[in-house]
């Protein structure tokens, strides 16, 4: 079963960011553009790289006005042992999620539960909670955070822009589809 345009589930968890642990719950994502970024675990090999390119894109992630909110079944206090060490975590300024239950990774359904860890699982969230996009690779295959930004800007211009979809590759500024009778049989 899809989670695709369903709400998140309320969730409340510990987490590490800039230094601090903090509480985070499902209420601290309303009203703005949420990312969240699922996987396996701290201290590996993929993760690093894909946290990394995540911390190397924040700013323009922030630019438009999309929190980021990284998810492993690991603890707040692991993730801040990982940001002290790795100088590749040691980059990142978004939140780093503590989900060490399993009830958020469950909640987006990417436990893998005979491991009780999470897949690679990345979750566009609407200012309203709702989940508008979602991309799950396996265990080995890494994401791209140039790419996660497209897809954040084509969810946010498609609600921006009633009526209009984005086809495939596209990119901002470029043109968009009205779906419509005239449409039918003619791309």
């Amino acid at each position: 079963m899809s989670v695709i345009n369903t709400a998140i589930k309320p969730f409340k968890a510990s987490a590490y960011k800039n230094g601090k642990f903090i509480e985070v719950s499902d209420t601290d994502v309303k009203n703005k553009w949420a990312v969240f970024f699922f996987y396996p675990a701290d201290f590996t090999f993929v993760c690093p790289t894909e946290l990394g390119d995540v911390a190397d894109h924040y700013a323009e992630f922030q630019k438009l006005g999309v929190e980021i909110y990284s998810v492993s079944t690991d603890t707040h206090f692991t993730h801040k042992a990982w940001h002290d060490s790795s100088e590749t975590i040691g980059k990142i300024q978004y939140t780093m999620i503590g989900d060490p239950t399993g009830n958020i990774t469950r909640n987006f359904e990417v436990m893998r539960e005979a491991e009780g860890l999470a897949d690679r699982g990345t979750f566009i969230v609407d200012p309203q909670g709702v989940i508008q996009a979602l991309e799950i690779t396996a265990e080995g295959i890494g994401r791209d955070a140039t790419d996660l930004l497209r897809k954040v800007k084509a969810a946010q211009y498609v609600a921006a822009h009633p009526g209009e979809v984005c086809p495939a590759k596209w990119t901002e500024g470029a043109e968009t589809l009205k779906p419509s009778f005239d449409l039918v049989g003619k791309i």
